[in-house]
Formats: C-alpha cells, sequence, structure tokens
C-alpha cells in the first residue's frame, strides 16, 4: 500500500481531511467514488430551461444588487442570446458581489425554478469563463467529504492517485469469465470520469457495468476475510465436552414442557459444537418467545457436566435477572457431582456484599453458571474454568465488549443468540464467518397477537380497551415513547404517564419499571406484576425483551412511530404468552413522516420476524439493522446487499475457491480493499 504522502504536494490540511473520511493510503483515495454526478459538459440556453431539471447556463451579468426585502438577498441577471435569468442568493459574501458585477460573464450551475420573475436558480455554482471556453469532457463527480476538503480538492487528489496507483488485476481471468465487466483500470476511470453519454440514472443507481465490477470484488474481498476467519478459529484449541449424559435428561424430566423439533435440532448443532477441540462460534436465531433461554441452559449444561463454568450475558438488568430466576429455577435441583448447579448473577448496580460474594464464587469455580450483563466482563470478574460464553441479543454489545468475555477463558466456546432474525443477504456477508442454527417454530399455546394502529386522537377509546381487559383478569403494558435525545426526558415521561393512569385508572393497581430503578425496586416490581398484583405496568422500553407474563394479554406502545421495526416487533412478543386472545396497540401522533407510516404498515400487517426484519434492513441498511456501524466491523461501501444479493453469492463461491487454489492472489486482493479495516471477526 502506498501512503497518502506519497502524491507530491500533497499539505498536512488535506491529509487530515482525507483521514477523516477513512482515507489512509493512495489505495484507498482511488476507491473513494461518488456520491452523484452533475452534467457540466453542456450549455443550455436560458429559453430551453426545464422547471426542477439541473443545467449549467452561460451569459453575461447584466445587473445585480443586494434588496433587503423581503429578506436580504442578492440578487443577479444573467442573460444570453435566448433570454434572462435570475440568480438569488440568500447567504453570500463580499466576494460573490464582486464576482457577479454588471459585464461579467460567467457560467451557473443550479436546479431551475419559478421566481417572482420568471426562471431562476437559488444558490447556483458560479465560475467565470471567457466567451468561447471549452466545457468539460466527462461528467463532474460530488465524493462524500468532510469540512475543510472542497470538491475541488478531493478532484484533485483522485486525479493525482489514479496517475500514480497501480491498477493491475490481481486475480485469475476465471474470477471474470463470462461478466461484460470492464478491467479494475477502466472501471476507475469510467467511475471517477464518466463520458458525456453515459446513463446517469444507471450511475445514480450503482448498476453500471464499472459498478457492478467493483461491487463484486468489495464483496469478494468481505468473503475471502470471513472464511480466513472461519478456518483460522478451526486451527485453535478449545475444551472438548462431549454430549452430556446426566444434567441435561435430567432438566428436560424436571420441565412442565416438551422440546419442539426445531428446539432439539439446534441443540444437536450445538451438543456436536461443544465435543470438538475448536471453539464453537454460533448464531442461534429465533422469534421472540421460540424458547431460545432453554437451549442456552441444555448448552449450559454440557459443559458444566464436563467441569467448566458457563456465562450468560445479557443486555439489561431486566432481562439477567429475569435469566437468573429462571434459571436458577430449572437448575438448583440438578447436581452436578455431590453438589447442586450453582447460578449466580452479576450486574453493575449489585450491592458490595453480594458482589464480593459472586466474585469470589466465580473465581474459586463453585459459580458453575454467571449470568449478569456488560458487568460479567469487567476486570474484576475472574473465571476459574470458563468453557461457555453466551451472549444473548448479541447485535447489543460491540465487539470489544464480546471479546473482553471471551478473553476471560483460555479459548471458551460461544454461542450467541438473537431475537432479531437476520436476513439471509446480512447472514452472508457480515455473518459469514459463523455457523447459523433457526428456531423456526413457536411453542405450543402461544396465540396470535392482533396488531391495531391508533392515532393519539382516540386515546379514550384505548383506556376503555385497558379497563375492559383487567376488569376480565388479564393484565396490561403501557410502554412510554423513546426519547433518544434525553434519558432524563424519557423517565420523566414514564413518571409522568403513571400518575396520569393512575388518575384515569383508581380501580386498577398501575405499577411503573424503568432503567433507573434500583435493582431491588425493579425485580420487587415485575415480580408484584407476574403475581397479578400490578393490573397495568407502565414501563420504558427496558421490558423490551425478557419480560415473560402469560396473563398480560394487552400492550399499549405511544408514540410507536418513534421506534424502530425490530424494537416493536420485539415489545409486541411480550403479549401472546398465554392462552388468552391478545391485542398490541400502537399509538402514534399526526402528521407522520413516510419513513414512520412505512415502519407502521410493515408490523400492521405482519408478525413475521423473517419478514420485519428484511423490511427493517430495506429502510435502515445493515449497520443501524445489526449495530454493527459502531461494532469495528468495516461497512460496505459499494455493494448493497439487496440490490448485489445476485453478487454476494457468486462472491461467497468464489472467495472459497481463490483460497483453495489462488491464496496468494486472494491475499493481494483482501489488502487492496481491507488492508486498513479492523478484522472481519465476530467474537
Amino acid at each position: 500500500m502506498k501512503p497518502l504522502q506519497d502524491l507530491k504536494g500533497i499539505t498536512q490540511p488535506v491529509l487530515s481531511g482525507l483521514r477523516k473520511l477513512g482515507i489512509h493510503s493512495i489505495e484507498d483515495l482511488l476507491l473513494h467514488l461518488p456520491l452523484r454526478y452533475v452534467d457540466e459538459t453542456r450549455v443550455t440556453p436560458i429559453r430551453d430551461l426545464r422547471l426542477g431539471e439541473q443545467a449549467q447556463v452561460e451569459g453575461e451579468i447584466i445587473h445585480a444588487e443586494v434588496q433587503y426585502k423581503p429578506r436580504k438577498a442578492l440578487i443577479a441577471r444573467l442573460q444570453d442570446a435566448s433570454g434572462i435569468l435570475t440568480l438569488r442568493f440568500l447567504n453570500f459574501y463580499p466576494s460573490q458581489i464582486a464576482a457577479l458585477k454588471e459585464g461579467n460573464r460567467l457560467r451557473a450551475l443550479g436546479e431551475v425554478r419559478n421566481g417572482f420573475f420568471g426562471y431562476e436558480m437559488v444558490h447556483p455554482q458560479c465560475k467565470p469563463v471567457r466567451e468561447g471556453a471549452a466545457v468539460k469532457q466527462t461528467l463532474t463527480p460530488v465524493y462524500p467529504t468532510t469540512a475543510g476538503l472542497s470538491q475541488p480538492s478531493l478532484r484533485k487528489w483522485i486525479g493525482r492517485a489514479l496517475e500514480t496507483a497501480s491498477h493491475d488485476e490481481l486475480l485469475p481471468a476465471k474470477v471474470y469469465q463470462g461478466k461484460a465487466w470492464p478491467d479494475f483500470q477502466q472501471s476507475l476511470l469510467q467511475l471517477h470520469y464518466p463520458p458525456p453519454d453515459a446513463d446517469q440514472h444507471a450511475l445514480q443507481e450503482k448498476t453500471t457495468p464499472a459498478w457492478q465490477r467493483l461491487a463484486f470484488d468489495e464483496l469478494l474481498a468481505q468473503q475471502i476475510s470471513m472464511r480466513k476467519h472461519y478456518a483460522r478459529r478451526r486451527g485453535l484449541g478449545a475444551p472438548a465436552m462431549p454430549p452430556s449424559k446426566k444434567l441435561v435428561s435430567a432438566l428436560l424430566k424436571s420441565l412442565p414442557f416438551g422440546l419442539t423439533a426445531a428446539q432439539q435440532r439446534v441443540f444437536t448443532d450445538i451438543q456436536h459444537d461443544l465435543g470438538r477441540s475448536y471453539p464453537m462460534q454460533r448464531l442461534l436465531q429465533g422469534d421472540v418467545g421460540s424458547g431460545k433461554t432453554i437451549v442456552a441452559a441444555m448448552a449450559a449444561l454440557q459443559a458444566i457436566e464436563h467441569g467448566w463454568q458457563a456465562a450468560i450475558m445479557a443486555p439489561t438488568e431486566i432481562l439477567a435477572e429475569q435469566h437468573f430466576n429462571k434459571l436458577n429455577t430449572w437448575l438448583q435441583n440438578l447436581a452436578a457431582g455431590a453438589a447442586p448447579v450453582r447460578v449466580v448473577w452479576v450486574a453493575g448496580s449489585q450491592g458490595k456484599k453480594a458482589r464480593a460474594e459472586a466474585l469470589a464464587a466465580i473465581s474459586s469455580g463453585e459459580a458453575q453458571l454467571v449470568i449478569g450483563t456488560h458487568a460479567v466482563f469487567q476486570d474484576q470478574v475472574q473465571f476459574a474454568r470458563l468453557g461457555l460464553v453466551v451472549v444473548d441479543e448479541q447485535h447489543r454489545f460491540g465487539v470489544q465488549q464480546r471479546l473482553a468475555l471471551r478473553q476471560k477463558g483460555a479459548q471458551p466456546h460461544q454461542l450467541m443468540m438473537s431475537a432479531t432474525p437476520i436476513p439471509r443477504t446480512l447472514s452472508m456477508s457480515y455473518f459469514a464467518d459463523l455457523d447459523v442454527s433457526v428456531i423456526d417454530e413457536l411453542p405450543p399455546g402461544r396465540t396470535p397477537v392482533v396488531t391495531k394502529l391508533v392515532s393519539d386522537a382516540r386515546r379514550e377509546e384505548v383506556f376503555e380497551r385497558v379497563r375492559a381487559a383487567c376488569s376480565q383478569g388479564r393484565q396490561a403494558y403501557w410502554v412510554c415513547p423513546l426519547i433518544e435525545e434525553s434519558e432524563a426526558l424519557q423517565l420523566q415521561t414514564a413518571v409522568d404517564t403513571h400518575i396520569a393512569l393512575q388518575e384515569a385508572f383508581p380501580e386498577l393497581q398501575v405499577g411503573l419499571v424503568h432503567g433507573r430503578m434500583k435493582p431491588a425496586d425493579k425485580q420487587a416490581v415485575m415480580q408484584a406484576f407476574a403475581a397479578n398484583q400490578i393490573h397495568l405496568l407502565v414501563a420504558t422500553t427496558v421490558i423490551e425483551v425478557g419480560v415473560d407474563v402469560p396473563n398480560a394479554s394487552l400492550m399499549v406502545i405511544e408514540h410507536a412511530e418513534r421506534m424502530g421495526l425490530s424494537q416493536l416487533h420485539q415489545l409486541r412478543g411480550r403479549v401472546g404468552r398465554g392462552a388468552a386472545s391478545s391485542a398490541c396497540i400502537l399509538l402514534y401522533q399526526t402528521p407522520l413522516s413516510e419513513t414512520a407510516r412505512a415502519r407502521l404498515k410493515i408490523i400492521y400487517e405482519s408478525s413475521d420476524g423473517f419478514e420485519i426484519a428484511q423490511a427493517d434492513l430495506h429502510l435502515r441498511g445493515p449497520g443501524e439493522f445489526m449495530g454493527i456501524r459502531q461494532s469495528g466491523t468495516p461497512m460496505l461501501k459499494i455493494a448493497d446487499l439487496e440490490r448485489d444479493a445476485g453478487l454476494l453469492e457468486e462472491a461467497q463461491a468464489m472467495a472459497d475457491w481463490l483460497l483453495q487454489k489462488h491464496p496468494q492472489a486472494a491475499e493481494a486482493h483482501l489488502q487492496r480493499w481491507l488492508h486498513q479495516a479492523q478484522e472481519l471477526v465476530k467474537v
């Protein structure tokens, strides 16, 4: 890789700006591709301008003045042989006033709008020209940039990089056999300097042969990286844990329910992985309520039976506590050797004494199953023999957090669980180094949840629905809106809602739970709700995952338009856990944005987690969908997982072939595309 400093004359401010964009080498600069293009290859006569189109005109300034009514603006009149066009600037500098002096000749590029005096351009790009000056020969690229790094500067240095860097083909011809794609150099030239007759719509949509070629190359690099990590993991040593002969069967006999066929199938996968002498890295997907926890418990028992410790990490204290209570109930009567299985939990808000006891039990090995929040991976927590790590709702933890927990064991097996189903293309790309199992059926007895969209103007009707459900002995949730800007504001909203609902329902016991409560208070409220001592529970989104109260048959979600699809689906999954018919009311405020309208339509029409996840991926993109934008995993810059799904499948097959037959070429290709990225490893 050639450093940026090899570009003659490059300055420190330019280097600093490029690094902010993630550009660290000349090769990175080559692959910094345009967002869009503007057409400066032709000059349009003023009389031929069309409303709403972007165009370039050339003429002489015949009048310019600063007007102060109705608001301050610099107004200039540009004339060519066919007519006159108004140029309007609402923010301007003395240099612009000088450039627009009467008699000056210039070209203006902008969108044509209707103005008071006919057609006008607001804040067009202007540059002085001599009469008869040549127009540009290629479309003008507009690049992603940052403050202090102008478009002309970016174009200049990308042009220098194209003159300086190597554009050689790195891969065997077979890789591109049957493709009508340009080579690497031609692809770059066609994207940085498209000819005037290029299909601008196809360029914008990234469907030209040049875009397709580079999208394939990027996906191929990602797949090579993933397959290398997959192979490397198989070279590591991990404790082999043969199938459990006692504990798992004892647990299953003690439970009041049987496993579904899907649960049995995925546990067979996990059981097989744990018996190997290299680390398991398996992603367990299952929709809300599909029974992932019992599968995690069985995996933990397989480790415990062979003298190893297991850890289960959850994203919230409520969920960690629920796991602890449920697993402790299941496992407390099972014996590993002479003593019963000991389960402890660790959380940031734990009391000093309880925490010290838990830490001592973990470090001595007495605690065989450790359950907690991110506090589990803190330095004070030292495991005696950690053999299995289970990460629930894995996308909520950053890579560094998951790695910190994994490093507490020599090379523990790892099971990641997610109730946010992962669309196939995302699984094939960002999770290609993992083995994936899916629980694709719900346990018997789950009732379908009816979803209703209700405007906030009909709030009184919703109150009546809540009153009716609770008077029949059922319970309800009232979820407060997500307020990302301020946790304190969200908390206040929950407190205010609690007071308002207590006044609205004097005959009901109305509880309140939120993330800032002390664990003991939170636990007391949740236990009271589970025991039907609280009829209506006001909650923030802390109840999104893990809460299991079969008698709760109604959920009201305020400001549902503010929430993401996966979050709405998770919340809705808190009801419908018993035999009673259940409903989820999505209260929304108008006017709705197009995105909010699309989200609510999807959640109203579908209860299929995978279908909702695919729609969520479409609306948000992969980074936001799986929390990988901040996780250290490099995002795809060119390829799009929906548009390029076919290319992804080809890249996956080609990556395996290259690594087997042409490993050096595969490595060179990886270096070209991902040399500066953090390792694409799911830990």
